[in-house]
């Protein structure tokens, strides 16, 4: 099923109907999404968008991201109303139960990916890492890179790959190797060595 954009409207109009009303409304509408109504989906997103956004704005602050997240929302109410189940509680309430996990989840792929830039940051100062994959990234062709990759050896390059381009830490890259952490941490030094040399990174 294709899926539309939605609907962009300068000022929702705001919901005047009891509540009761409006769970009925909401209720009705999900069940014509669910069949590919769009016309119903633009009526949707016209009633509670402004209700997504500001769940969405209280959990992430930044405006762009809570309209990142509202549009995420809204794909979600588009491919999943079938799921909407009217026993289980108030249509509101099972827009905002999906509006509140991805907020919190734009939020804890963040703290994660800060979370490992400072464990990188910590676990790598007897060697300029960072300045190493800033060479890499920005001066260097991507077939130097692959050349050079294959100077190092095979347990090198596989710990050298799952850290720096698979985004794992040092303990992940452990785990999935089977292998001591001090062993891992000493084959990405050695094989960010060689590459610093292969590279001709000052």
């Amino acid at each position: 099923m294709e899926t539309p954009n939605a609907p962009h409207s300068e000022a929702p109009a705001p919901v005047t109907d009891t509540p009761a009303d409006v769970s009925h409304r909401l209720a009705g509408l999900l069940e014509q999404i669910a069949q590919g109504d769009r016309a119903a989906f633009a009526e949707f997103y016209r009633l509670t968008s402004r209700r997504v956004y500001g769940m969405a704005r209280r959990v992430l602050i930044d405006a762009e991201l809570s309209e990142d997240t509202t549009q995420e929302v809204f794909l979600q109410v588009w491919q999943n109303a079938a799921k909407f189940d009217r026993t289980a509680g108030s249509p509101l309430s099972w827009l905002m139960t999906i509006s509140h996990r991805r907020a919190v989840d734009r939020v804890r792929s963040a703290q994660s990916a800060t979370d490992r830039e400072a464990r990188y940051g910590a676990s790598t100062q007897d060697i300029d890492h960072d300045s190493v994959s800033d060479e890499v990234g920005s001066r260097l062709e991507a077939e130097a890179v692959v050349r050079c990759l294959g100077t190092l050896t095979e347990t090198q390059q596989e710990s050298v790959r799952l850290a720096y381009y698979g985004g794992l830490t040092y303990r992940e890259v452990a785990e999935r190797l089977n292998a001591a952490v001090p062993t891992i941490k000493s084959r990405i030094r050695d094989g960010l060595i060689r590459l610093k040399t292969c590279l001709e990174v000052s």
